[in-house]
């Protein structure tokens, strides 16, 4: 079999240039970045799971979608076994801090 294409350059097949055709891209891990804990995120009020939005910090304010019972994420994390269903990945990041211009 043989496949044949017209060289002259008057029909270019990719104009943009070559890139990523099924929308993948690789995630890379920063070396900065360890897990803890698995744990989980629960209500303390009526125990039901509830989900992060994203990355959190444990200062971030986090809310009961049944209940309301509002409070910081670290009010809601419990680092006991077994963890439930609404597992969490406890990482600590290094960021380095910068300082303020003058």
């Amino acid at each position: 079999m043989a496949i044949h294409r017209d060289l002259n350059g008057s029909d270019p097949v990719r104009p943009e240039g070559v890139g990523r055709l099924d929308g993948t891209h690789e995630l890379r891990r920063s070396l900065t970045t360890w897990q803890l804990a698995t744990g989980t995120l629960a209500c303390p009020s009526c125990d039901a799971p509830v989900a992060p939005i994203g990355t959190m910090t444990p200062s971030d304010a986090l809310a009961c979608p049944v209940c309301a019972h509002a409070g910081a994420l670290r009010d809601f994390l419990s680092l006991s076994e077994p963890t439930r269903p609404a597992r969490v990945d406890v990482r600590v990041a290094y960021r380095p801090h910068r300082r303020a211009a003058a």
